[in-house]
């Protein structure tokens, strides 16, 4: 099962939030998230994990469909790390 982000506003609603402050809450909270990251700058969130960026060099790679070399561009991706907590409670 997937957890959606109205799941989470679902839950949020629950702790005694209006569904409209539940959803600005879910949205700030996000929005946070994304405007950290695009600076470049990690996420830790002490005992779920943490949110690195990561610059990937270019490199070489090929087109599955075709077979054709090419050229893979440098970019940015978005790495996840979980705590040892998180690790442990998912082992459980």
């Amino acid at each position: 099962m997937t957890l959606t982000k109205n799941d989470i506003v679902d839950r949020v609603n629950d702790l005694g939030f209006t569904k409209k402050k539940s959803v600005d809450i879910v949205e700030d909270l996000l929005e946070i998230l994304k405007s950290t990251l695009s600076q470049g700058n990690d996420v830790l969130v002490s005992g779920f994990g943490k949110f690195c960026v990561k610059q990937k060099n270019q490199r070489k790679g090929r087109n599955p469909a075709t077979g054709i070399d090419l050229m893979l561009q440098a970019r940015k991706v978005i790495t996840f790390k979980c705590s040892g907590k998180l690790r442990d409670k998912v082992k459980d």
